[in-house]
């Protein structure tokens, strides 16, 4: 809250939504593409058992491929929002702004670095995916046919709201500490195409945890919760709804 207060106070109330082009971008390809995935594996590849079920064994790795799949795809648009997004305190610092706009960063950086460009930093923001995907995805998935074999309940709103809730506690559980290392390895300074402060993610992740402490992997914990927490619950009441619809 206070840093929130702090952007309102320094940058404005609208700089809130920094990034807000990009984040969308991002999600019509990452959303979609991770649920197809998931899905398709989980249908088509490892398969259920006999008896209708998905055995946690085989919903971890579905979820962590998934996500990582999904990312790899959509790592443009998240380099684009985390760049946006810094604009505001580097303006502060006196520096000139980088760019004017989504398209503007899209290709101011393909002008400086290529198209490959475009995917700096995809290894962590692949690793936080699958990670995510795994708290996201396996947890809801898991969750919901607990609920329904062990409750009277059945496959509603409630159902969805409950596993919901619990894979946003999950998600926001494990998928802090690699949110961290990936936003610090997308917006460092590249040299040569090569990290100035951070060689790989577990390069930063030791300099993190040896300079700041094990508890710097949680910087961000309670926004990142406050943020999963209503998106999981509108994007899992959502998508199953859209599934009873689509038949």
């Amino acid at each position: 809250l206070r840093t929130a207060l702090g952007i309102v106070r320094e940058e404005g109330l609208f700089n809130l939504w920094k990034g807000l082009s990009p984040a969308v971008m991002r999600h019509m390809v990452y959303s979609g593409c991770r649920m197809s995935f998931y899905e398709y594996i989980r249908d088509h590849v490892l398969k259920k058992e006999k008896d209708g079920t998905y055995p946690l064994w085989k919903a971890i790795p579905t979820g962590m491929v998934s996500g990582a799949m999904a990312q790899f795809l959509a790592s443009p648009t998240d380099l684009v929002k985390v760049r946006l997004q810094m604009e505001g305190r580097r303006v502060l610092e006196g520096h000139k702004p980088r760019y004017r706009g989504t398209f503007d960063a899209f290709a101011s950086i393909v002008k400086q670095d290529g198209f490959a460009g475009l995917w700096k930093g995809w290894a962590p923001n692949c690793q936080r995916a699958a990670i995510v995907c795994l708290g996201d995805l396996t947890t809801y998935d898991t969750a919901k046919r607990f609920i329904l074999r062990h409750t009277g309940l059945e496959d509603n709103a409630l159902t969805h709201a409950m596993s919901s809730a619990c894979s946003g506690l999950v998600s926001a559980t494990l998928g802090t500490p690699a949110d961290v290392i990936k936003t610090r390895m997308m917006n460092q300074p590249y040299h040569n195409n090569r990290g100035v402060h951070y060689s790989s993610s577990i390069d930063c992740l030791r300099k993190s945890v040896r300079q700041e402490g094990l508890f710097a992997l949680y910087k961000g914990f309670i926004p990142t919760w406050s943020r999963m927490a209503p998106w999981s619950l509108t994007f899992w009441l959502v998508y199953e709804e859209i599934r009873v619809l689509s038949g």
